[in-house]
Order: structure tokens, then sequence, then C-alpha cells
């Protein structure tokens, strides 16, 4: 059914499938030995990250309207503004990131690789979030007035087309899954915009999978991040070509994990760095993938998830936020 998803333009940034590796002595250690980790982190381009696959088909779609300058946005370390840049820097565009709040002291992480790789960034100077839409939209018009093409990618990449990206991640899986005559009972996700959940909940509908979905929202309430994941789900759909339709009680996100705030570790996401580290020499992110393996971890302690469960853990990226704090883990 996803065959005709070739159709769509696409820029092959990095070769695929990621690998799914069997996780046996982080998942005994916290109670269901048959967890496994779609390693994601792995994508072979801009330091890695499943943005990388949203990607592929938004640089396309850029290349196509003869776009001259890429702009995105989000926090100073993320990974989509990252991997952005390096996508612009292979297609030879020139990339703006602009980023909410003030210009941190120390360049480090993301934001120095994001300028490594020749991005103009600057700061909103606010700390709502939503201050980077629009001076998107501001830094847009001001460079079409001046002959410029600009290009607009939303924050995270969420939107129909970045979605496709993930539908095309569980078909990957599902093969690896029939490969090696595995059935996962769950799929487990960070949540942060919205769009990699969308991209598996259509996959995994598209493809008749019996599969579980669960994220741990890490940068919005859970009630809200199910609102936009029908909208982004219903965009990438249509995009795809599919004609499904989705609710909001069919959504499973779950609050809990986020901690102070979007981008702020926290100590159980901390220990989940710390134990993925030592029990699988896996390096997780204190952003995304710390907090949603610490929710994970969680849910095993309370029952919610059976040690009997095959679980996948979507391995997102981020180590590059890591490291602009290592000293700070463990």
């Amino acid at each position: 059914m996803l065959s005709g998803l070739d159709k769509i333009p696409r820029c092959r940034l990095a070769p695929f499938p990621t690998p799914l590796i069997p996780a046996p002595g982080l998942g005994g250690a916290i109670g269901i030995p048959k967890l496994m980790l779609k390693r994601d982190d792995l994508i072979a381009f801009g330091f890695g990250g499943n943005k990388v696959r949203g990607l592929e088909f938004l640089l396309a779609d850029a290349l196509a309207r003869e776009a001259d300058v890429i702009l995105t946005g989000a926090g100073a370390q993320s990974n989509h503004v990252r991997a952005t840049a390096a996508a612009a820097a292979w297609a030879k565009l020139d990339a703006i990131a602009i980023y909410w709040g003030h210009e941190p002291a120390r360049v480090e992480g993301n934001f120095a690789l994001t300028r490594l790789l020749g991005a103009r960034t600057c700061f909103t100077e606010s700390d709502d979030r939503a201050s980077v839409d629009a001076q998107l939209e501001t830094v847009a018009a001001e460079m079409r007035a001046a002959g410029r093409r600009p290009y607009v990618i939303p924050r995270g990449g969420a939107c129909g087309l970045g979605v496709i990206g993930h539908i095309l991640a569980v078909a990957e899986l599902a093969a690896q899954c029939r490969e090696r005559d595995v059935a996962p009972d769950t799929i487990i996700l960070a949540v942060g915009s919205g769009g990699t959940f969308a991209g598996w909940l259509v996959g995994i509908r598209a493809l008749g999978l019996h599969w579980g979905l669960e994220g741990f929202t890490v940068s919005r309430p859970a009630k809200e991040v199910r609102h936009r994941i029908v909208s982004l789900a219903a965009e990438g759909a249509a995009s795809a070509g599919f004609d499904l339709r989705f609710e909001e009680k069919d959504i499973i996100v779950h609050d809990g994990f986020l901690g102070a705030g979007y981008g702020v570790p926290t100590p159980e996401g901390d220990a989940a760095i710390v134990l993925g580290a030592r029990r699988e020499g896996v390096f997780f992110d204190p952003t995304y993938t710390g907090k949603a393996f610490a929710g994970l971890i969680s849910h095993v302690a309370c029952g919610l998830v059976r040690a009997s469960q095959c679980v996948v853990f979507v391995h997102t990226g981020g180590q590059p936020t890591l490291l602009a704090r290592a000293s700070a883990v463990g």
C-alpha cells in the first residue's frame, strides 16, 4: 500500500534501513527482556536523528520550488535545526536558523554544529516558542522583498510532507520484523512537535499492523499533543494519498515526564541516560529519548507494560545535545 510514496520527490540523504537491535541488557534491567531499539540515532547524515527522514522530502520540495535559502527554527539545541542546516549545506542552499530566547553564553552541542554547517543564526529574544513561527514569516517576507526565494520549514519539520519519512520508517520496521519473525506488541516514542508520532500512526494504520503505539510527551501537554497529531496525521495521510481518518481518543500519549519544560533535563531522564549507557552502550539525550525512556521505565514498574511484551523503543537521536551537558550526567 505504500508503493505510491515512491512517486513523491525525495533527496536520498542517508542509507536506510536503520538497525533494529535487541537490547536484552537494558530491557532486563527494567523488566522487559524483549526490548528492542530502532536506532534512528545511527542515521548516517548530519549527526543522524530521525528528523533526516522528513527532510528528505522537504528538501526535495524546496529544490523543486527553486528555493535558494531554507528557513527553520526551534530551540538552540534543536536536532531538527541542526539536521536542516546539514541538508541545506548538502544541497548548496543557504540556511537561516531562528531560535527562541536569547543567545547562550556557550556555543556547544547542536547550536555549535548548526553554525559549523554555515547556517546564519538569530534569536527572537522571547521565551515564547511560538515567537519562532512569527519571526520565520517576517524573515521570509523580507527575503522575498529582496529577491530571494525562501523555503520555510515549520518547527520540528511538523507538516504533511515531513510526516511521510516517518511513514516509511514503519514499513522499514515491518520488513525487519518479518525477517526476524518478531511481532512487536508496542512501539514507544518520544513526542515533541508530533510529526514523528503522526507518521508512525499513519504507517501502522495503512499497513494494517497490529502494533500498539504510545508516546511520552517531552514538549507540551498531552491533550494539546493529541490534537496536533490528529491534524498532522490527516495532512500526512493526504500527502501520501491515503484515505484515513483519525480521532484523538485513539492516540495514546502520556504526560508526566516533561518536567519543568521542553529541553529542561529531569532527574528521571538523566537516570535513564545513565542506565542506557551502562547497560547497553547506548546514549539517549536529555530532551527527547531520555525522558521517553524514563516514562517507559515507570510504566514497566507500575505494571502498565508487561514483562512478556515485545517493546520497540524508537531511538530518535539527539546525542549532540547530551554532549552540551555530559558533565552533568552520571
